[in-house]
């Protein structure tokens, strides 16, 4: 337990023994004023049930602390707030106690699935991937330091009329090249027959509508959706020759999705694809009907009424007997909980969906599936680039290996610019602008709160100063630094006298747990991103403001350097769960 939660549970004890007042929970914030002390007690709260103004409960609870507490050297109230000044020892301890348990997790014995990525498998990667699949990585990583079993998937879109329409465009275009043939990274080369198929596909509707067809009927009558459809029929029905095409474009383009992950970091452990899934689901609905809790029309569709929830009527099961993408969805979750021993689902899908999941959440409820209060939609905002927004159909799209490969091309241009890496070798070089670029795009994608829409400047991104990964990994890399001058070895140091700066930084320490809890909580990678940053800017103002290697003070030496071994393990363990390396010189 921190010093905070110490005053916390103190401060109710004297509130109920004194006051005879159950469940008050004062707020202790630390102490940001001028006036002195550590912490500062808002009394506020108490006015209107005690009846008395905020100055005297404050005196009243710090006599109080004092007599009945060993926690506190002095204390002073200003205008209701009681500013409490902490024995040092307790900061010594506190130290202590965070270094001896920095490493201990505790198991929540409960198992969480984390969806992320489930891109289509006809086009690479784009900037929304990117965002997806850092705040699903992130996210996970959380929940794994804070005790859960996680389980990360994604489920791939591997089948329908859009993948049909890059094999279609490759079978009529392509003259047999391949992604090894034309040089080219396998997901970008029949990404690039989608495009190729939309081209052509238009060019046929102007020619029709030129003919005197209006456009929406040359949309369905234009030659290339006609044949694409009927493609996707013999895909169903099994049509070997369509399949065997289908299984090697699909290779192509998972041996190029795999070096993209490879290079963003992510990973996973459950993978499904539609092709398997799209057939779920189909149960559920004889199920739903027997039970009354779906209806059929006249034309044999299958639909669920959720007027009732404020939402609308959702059809389930075409008249056709073929399923909808919600029918398939109802039956992959349901697939989940029966494969794995899973307490909650989260899924990681950009907030164009929320209706989609407020009706896929509904839906399983009524079937009389009680976990279906423990799924969850991560949503999250839009990203766009400072010239606008993207357009995948026209090829337009921002994509993923690009955005990587530019930040690494920033970082190099920026650190050589800086001379950050002057004395490194070439091959130290190159991991340095990797894991500078990575950490600059990672860092500026998940500091800002996932619901929120953001935008995203790569060259703001990777500043040296400021709110950014650079300026926290050169933080960690100067304390590195400082470490090997030092030949820094652990020695407990049991007292010493510490300041302020030095307290500030064992409080934020000492909250890193608590941190990483409300992140889990909240699913909000945001969290942790905002508490390194201000961790790093804590450390910067300690360091330039105490001498470290100079001190003839051998106890108080060590206890400094203690200070900012732990500072940058912290800061290392906080940037991992952001998914960002570090580098020991930059």
């Amino acid at each position: 337990m921190n010093i905070k939660n110490i005053l916390e549970e103190k401060l109710s004890e004297i509130i109920l023994n004194v006051y005879q007042l159950k469940d008050i929970n004062l707020e202790v914030q630390e102490n940001k004023t001028e006036f002195e002390g550590d912490f500062t007690i808002v009394t506020f709260p108490l006015v209107k049930q005690l009846k008395k103004n905020p100055e005297s409960i404050g005196v009243e609870l710090g006599e109080a602390l004092t007599e009945q507490t060993e926690l506190l050297d002095s204390f002073n109230v200003v205008k209701g707030f009681l500013n409490v000044k902490v024995k040092n020892q307790f900061f010594v301890d506190q130290f202590r106690s965070v270094t001896e348990g920095f490493s201990t997790i505790e198991k929540k014995n409960s198992a969480v699935m984390v969806e992320y990525s489930s891109p289509n498998t006809n086009k690479p990667l784009h900037l929304g991937h990117v965002r997806n699949n850092l705040l699903g990585f992130s996210v996970a990583q959380i929940l794994n330091e804070a005790g859960y079993d996680v389980i990360k998937s994604q489920i791939i879109n591997d089948r329908g009329i859009h993948i049909c329409k890059s094999m279609l465009a490759w079978e009529k275009f392509g003259k047999g090249e391949t992604p090894e043939t034309t040089n080219t990274k396998g997901d970008k080369f029949v990404g690039n027959y989608y495009v190729e198929f939309d081209k052509n596909y238009k060019q046929e509707i102007s020619e029709l509508v030129a003919q005197g067809s209006t456009e929406d009927q040359a949309k369905k009558d234009a030659p290339l959706i006609v044949e694409a459809q009927k493609m996707l029929l013999d895909w169903e029905s099994g049509d070997e020759i369509v399949r065997n095409l289908w299984k090697e474009m699909n290779s192509w383009v998972y041996k190029g999705f795999s070096e993209t992950y490879k290079r963003l970091g992510v990973d996973f452990d459950q993978v499904q694809y539609e092709s398997n899934t799209y057939i779920l689901g189909k149960d559920l609905i004889q199920q739903g009907l027997d039970k009354g809790v779906l209806y059929q029309k006249e034309d044999g569709s299958v639909w669920c009424d959720l007027t009732d929830e404020g939402l609308d009527q959702k059809l389930l099961l075409r008249s056709d007997g073929t399923s909808v993408y919600m029918t398939q969805d109802l039956g992959t979750a349901v697939e989940r909980f029966k494969e794995n021993n899973i307490q909650k689902l989260i899924y990681t899908v950009g907030n164009e969906q929320d209706y989609h999941f407020q009706v896929l959440f509904k839906i399983l409820k009524k079937l009389g599936y009680s976990w279906a209060d423990q799924l969850f939609h991560l949503s999250y905002g839009m990203v766009e680039l400072p010239n606008g927004k993207m357009k995948s159909r026209e090829g337009t799209v921002v994509d993923a290996d690009e955005l990587m490969q530019e930040m690494y091309e920033t970082a190099k241009t920026k650190t050589l610019e800086l001379g950050k890496l002057e004395n490194l070798s070439e091959e130290e070089k190159e991991v340095s602008y990797e894991a500078i670029g990575m950490g600059a795009l990672k860092y500026f994608m998940l500091k800002v709160d996932p619901k929120k829409k953001m935008l995203f400047n790569p060259e703001e991104s990777i500043e040296f100063n400021g709110n950014t990964g650079p300026f926290i990994q050169y933080t960690y890399a100067r304390i590195q630094s400082l470490l090997t001058k030092a030949n820094y070895e652990y020695k407990e140091v049991v007292a010493v006298d510490a300041n302020q700066f030095e307290k500030e930084l064992i409080i934020l320490l000492a909250n890193y747990k608590s941190i990483v809890e409300k992140a889990a909580e909240a699913l909000s990678p945001a969290l942790v991103a905002n508490y390194v940053y201000d961790l790093v800017k804590s450390y910067n103002s300690f360091y330039q403001s105490n001498q470290v290697l100079k001190l003839e003070d051998e106890s108080l030496k060590q206890f400094r350097l203690n200070l900012s071994d732990l500072t940058a393990k912290t800061i290392q363990k906080s940037l991992g769960l952001l998914g960002i390396g570090t580098v020991n010189r930059m």
